[in-house]
Order: structure tokens, then C-alpha cells, then sequence
């Protein structure tokens, strides 16, 4: 950032002070200008950027410790510097303690200021530089903040606590949705490897050839269209963990080949001949029923005690619905933000609705509802009308079972998609899977024209 790109303002009832302090600004290349009292500097900020006030603390009608409150409010990143009499140094004191940087008394000492304003910049950058780090860890490390006061989840953080430390194999279990992948890397953030990446793999997303591709990477040649060495994930795991997601879905050869990665930390690229070591951690999840895929014969049984060392099961929504409120305003909040809108609550209608329907999405679907209620409320406040038409029928039925409204309405959002499974489960706010399992549970297929 040049001298030219910081502003700064200088707030003070003395034309004489304004005028000097502007003049020494101005020569040394800052973008300054000035205000005669708080008021005036009120405005100002509204309209530019600004790096760093100068505000004189005895002014009429707004006095300086004033301003510096509403200033804090507007954008607590100002650096605020107290200009002061040597009568009023208790003031500035006492404005250091509402978030002032610093004072200088008067007359003032351009050499001194000077000093002070090189200072208050590299406190900015640091600050900045600071913010950054924690956007980069952020992103690295991902969400891993778990939202629910229920006995449910709040045994699952036990859980968390008792296993993050350890390098023991966990398995997550529960439906889509239930944010199988939040506890694991909350369990990767507060274990050891933490300053390492937490590697997710897909595994019900690709062909058994992609999936083994993914994981063990390939060389030059290894295949049609394999033009250079491209490394898997356990690889880019070293060090950190490596998180399979919906393991159930992998086929019985790649579970042999996973099953020998995890008990020895080595393998071989496809294509290749030399053995590479990673160090990884292993945490899996999964919504099947693997014991059963066990008894089937298409799940390894070797594998699967392998990876069920350390069980931790997340509860469906509607198990814990004293959450879902709590998860309701996290959402908003964060959508909120992101969408740069002023909404900052629900009616009480819209709430009783949130908490009357199943979620059989569970918090992905919560979430998808509140994102959608985010677009299409145009006041401050998020109205039951405002929600997906499904968490809505759960308290215009109330003569009805819950199970029979969620049938009635998959059936009626399959009919009017033609059955037309993705579009269907978009709708729904769930996945395929569990639109399938829906389907087969409610007895539908019979419907299918």
C-alpha cells in the first residue's frame, strides 16, 4: 500500500490546527482531508475509506470521546489518534481505554506525529497480515465448528476430545446429511497433525479406475491419457489425515489395496515401480450398513475392523431438535454475511415450522431451507411463507403422522419432476441415495408411470 492509498482525517474545531496538519499530510504524499467537528467527520466516513483519524478531544457539540465510540462502531479497524491540551491528558487516557491508538498534546511536534503515524501503519499491516493467516488456516483446515447444545452432540464432542489426540482409526456413521464430515475435521483441528492437510476423498462419487487413480495417483503412461505423474491423495496426505468419505462405496479390489495402504503407510503409483511411504492419519465415514455389506460379501470384513476402531455416530436432526433452532440462526447469520442482507430473524410461525418437520435431509437440507428463505425474503425478518413448501406442511398437517406428510410430499415433488431422481432430490435438499431409500421405504416405485 502506497502514501497515496491512505487516508487520513483530521478532526478538529481549530482552522489553524486543520490547516497545518493537512500541509504536513499533503507533502509527505497522504490522501488527507479535514473536519471541523464530529458531526462533519461522521459523514466523511460514510463516503471514503480511511485509515486514520486525528481528533481533537475538546470540540464542541460532539466531543472526541464520542466520536471515537461511534467511530469503533462504524469500523473498528481506524486507527484513532487523541489530539489533546496537556489539561486533558486524563481524557486521552481515558480514550485509550475505548480503543484509541495513541494521543499527541498540543502544540503538536511534526517529527513525533511522523513517528506515531509510521507506527500506527505497521500495526494496520500486521493486523491485516494476522486476518490473512487465519483466512489461510481457515481454508486449509475448513469449518470445524459443531453447533448444538443437545445431550446427542454434546456427547459427540466427548467423543471428539477422547480420540482427537490419538492417531487410532475412526469411523463416522450416520445419514446424509447429519455433517459426517464437520466431526472429522473437527477431530483432525485439535489433534497433532492439524498444522498438516486433512485430505478428503469422494469415494462414492467416482468409478472404481478414477477412484483408484485418486488415491494412489499414476504416471506418465499409466493409462489412456494419463500425459504426466500426478499424485493421489494418500500422498498428499503425508503427514496429515485422510479422510474417506462414504467408504461403503468402494469396490471390493480397491478395498484390498486400501486395506494394505493403511496397515503398511506404503504404496505404489499406478503405472509405477517405486514404493512411497506416507504418513497419514485415517478417519472414514459412511451411512451404510456395513455390517450387513459384511455378511453380504461386499465389504472386506479384514477392512472393516480395520477401520471401526473408534465409532463415533452422528444423530440424525430429528433426534435433537432442541438444535435446530441454534443451527436456524447460525445459518442466518452466515448467509447474512455473505449475501450482505440485513435479515436477522424469524418470525415465530417460521421457527414452529422448522422445528414441527423431520428434516430427512437433516442439516443439509436446514441449511438449504434457510439459504432459500435468504433469497426470497424481502424484509428483515424471515417469514413462514418464506420457507421450502416442505418444512411448511409439518404444521398445516397437524391431523396427520409426519411420515405420511414426508411421503405425500416426495410423491408429489417426484410427479411433478416426472421422476426425474436429481432434480427431485435438489428439491429436496438431499442426496440420491437417500432419495432412493425414501422411495423404497414409503413404497413408491409402484407409483412410477
Amino acid at each position: 500500500m502506497t502514501r497515496k492509498d491512505i487516508g487520513i482525517l483530521v478532526v478538529d474545531d481549530e482552522l489553524i490546527v486543520r490547516d497545518s496538519l493537512m500541509k504536513w499530510f499533503l507533502e509527505d504524499g497522504f490522501r488527507a482531508e479535514s473536519a471541523e467537528n464530529g458531526k462533519v467527520a461522521l459523514n466523511k466516513l460514510q463516503s471514503g475509506k480511511w485509515n486514520i483519524l486525528l481528533v481533537d478531544i475538546k470540540m464542541p457539540g460532539m466531543d472526541g470521546i464520542e466520536l471515537l465510540e461511534r467511530v469503533k462502531q462504524i469500523d473498528k479497524n481506524i486507527t484513532v489518534i487523541i489530539i489533546t491540551a496537556f489539561a486533558s491528558v486524563d481524557s486521552a487516557v481515558k480514550a485509550l481505554k475505548l480503543g484509541a491508538y495513541d494521543y499527541v498534546t498540543k502544540p503538536i511536534d511534526p517529527d513525533y506525529l511522523d513517528h506515531l503515524i509510521q507506527n500506527a501503519l505497521k500495526q494496520q499491516e500486521l493486523v491485516r497480515d494476522n486476518q490473512r493467516l487465519r483466512d489461510t488456516v481457515s481454508e486449509l483446515t475448513g469449518e470445524t465448528e459443531i453447533i448444538g447444545d443437545s445431550d446427542e452432540m454434546n456427547h459427540v464432542r466427548s467423543l471428539i476430545e477422547t480420540v482427537a489426540g490419538q492417531d487410532t482409526t475412526v469411523l463416522i456413521r450416520g445419514e446424509s446429511g447429519t455433517g459426517k464430515e464437520l466431526v472429522a475435521r473437527a477431530i483432525h483441528s485439535k489433534g497433532r497433525r492439524s498444522c498438516f492437510p486433512i485430505v478428503t476423498v469422494n469415494c462414492g462419487a467416482m468409478t472404481e479406475s478414477l477412484l483408484e487413480s485418486e488415491l494412489f495417483g499414476h504416471e506418465r503412461g499409466a493409462f489412456t491419457g494419463a500425459q504426466y505423474r500426478r499424485k493421489g491423495k494418500i500422498e498428499l496426505a503425508d503427514g496429515g489425515t485422510l479422510f474417506l468419505d462414504e467408504v461403503g462405496n468402494i469396490d471390493v479390489k480397491t478395498q484390498m489395496d486400501l486395506l494394505r495402504v493403511i496397515e503398511t503407510k506404503q504404496f505404489m503409483r499406478l503405472g509405477g515401480s517405486e514404493l512411497i511411504h506416507s504418513d497419514f492419519r485415517v478417519i472414514c465415514a459412511t451411512n451404510c450398513n456395513l455390517e450387513q455389506m459384511v455378511r453380504e460379501g461386499t465389504f472386506r470384513d479384514d477392512l472393516y475392523y480395520r477401520i471401526n476402531v473408534f465409532p463415533i455416530e452422528v444423530p440424525p436432526l430429528r433426534s435433537r431438535g432442541k438444535d435446530i433452532t441454534k443451527l436456524a440462526h447460525f445459518f442466518l447469520d452466515r448467509f447474512a454475511h455473505s449475501m450482505n442482507r440485513s435479515i436477522r430473524s424469524f418470525s415465530p410461525e417460521a421457527i414452529q415450522a422448522l422445528k414441527s418437520y423431520q428434516w430427512p435431509g437433516n442439516v443439509r437440507e436446514l441449511e438449504n431451507a434457510i439459504e432459500r428463505a435468504m433469497v426470497v425474503c424481502t424484509g428483515d425478518t424471515i417469514l413462514k411463507e418464506h420457507l421450502p413448501v416442505q418444512s411448511r406442511l409439518a404444521t398445516e398437517n397437524d391431523g396427520m403422522k409426519l411420515q405420511d406428510i414426508e411421503r405425500r410430499y416426495i410423491e408429489k415433488v417426484l410427479r411433478e419432476t416426472g421422476w426425474n431422481i436429481s432434480r427431485s432430490a435438489t428439491i429436496l435438499g438431499i442426496d440420491r441415495a437417500t432419495l432412493y431409500n425414501k422411495i423404497e421405504k414409503f413404497g413408491l416405485k409402484s407409483l412410477q408411470a
